[in-house]
């Protein structure tokens, strides 16, 4: 349902807490009727490390090292594996919308925003596949992933278009299994993930300008900003529930 008139949040950037509790308000403005459905374009700042859901946090996140570095670690809410954000790597978008402007199957779901990034990534001459479940590659390689949840008859998917990758970063706040086999998994993100500094693109501005296109192609939009209430929301749930112990370290 393209037709519909879309709100659209243009790139800002947020600690990992306000990030995640911002999913959470835009899914209420969405299903209070407050606001049109929502495409929001985002960064971490400082960089952070993301669990899924249903995730153990010591057995994931190399706590001591977060600490020392000044990254953030938080719990979202949809299940997957952890992500780190580096406060330079990625470009970040999340999609809220009734879940009827979407396709009640997974898959399809997912293939319809792909569909979005796969038209802006040709603004950049990078040509792009849909690698279901929730990926998105070029010559095999991962340039983008994908995660959703559904409630208050609302749609969520959020995800990463890669600009730079630097595992050996990403490992030392991941915890891996087994310490001896970290130079292969390195050497294996590598081998099969990329980003689109690879292709030449300058920026993540440039990166971001490309989505824009693609995520707003023939959509009627209103570009409009967090407002102070939803600002003021996202904090308080901050206080009360993501920036928290028990939530970050519940499993």
């Amino acid at each position: 349902m393209d037709h519909a008139k879309w709100r659209f949040i243009p790139p800002h950037a947020q600690n990992a807490y306000m990030n995640v509790a911002l999913e959470d308000v835009c899914i209420n403005a969405v299903a209070e009727k407050k606001s049109p459905p929502i495409i929001r374009f985002y960064n971490w700042e400082p960089s952070a490390v993301i669990i899924g859901y249903f995730q153990s946090l010591e057995q994931e996140v190399n706590l001591q090292a977060c600490r020392s570095d000044g990254v953030d670690v938080v719990r979202r809410r949809t299940g997957g594996g952890g992500i780190y954000q580096d406060v330079h790597g990625g470009l970040t978008y999340s999609v809220v919308a009734p879940d009827s402007f979407f396709p009640r199957e997974i898959i399809p779901s997912y293939q319809r925003v792909a569909e979005w990034m796969i038209t802006g990534l040709k603004e950049l001459n990078i040509d792009a596949q849909f690698a279901p479940i929730n990926d998105i590659q070029v010559h095999g390689k991962k340039i983008s992933g994908n995660a959703q949840t559904r409630r208050k008859g609302v749609i969520l998917i959020h995800g990463t278009l890669l600009f730079d990758v630097n595992p050996e970063k990403m490992f030392t706040y991941l915890r891996v299994p087994d310490e001896k086999i970290k130079d292969k998994m390195i050497a294996s993100v590598k081998e099969r993930v990329i980003g689109i500094k690879h292709f030449g693109v300058g920026s993540r501005e440039e990166g971001y300008a490309a989505l824009k296109k693609g995520f707003l192609h023939a959509k009627e939009f209103e570009e409009m900003e967090l407002t102070s209430d939803e600002l003021n929301a996202a904090e308080e749930l901050v206080e009360e529930k993501y920036s928290l112990p028990q939530w970050i370290a519940q499993r």
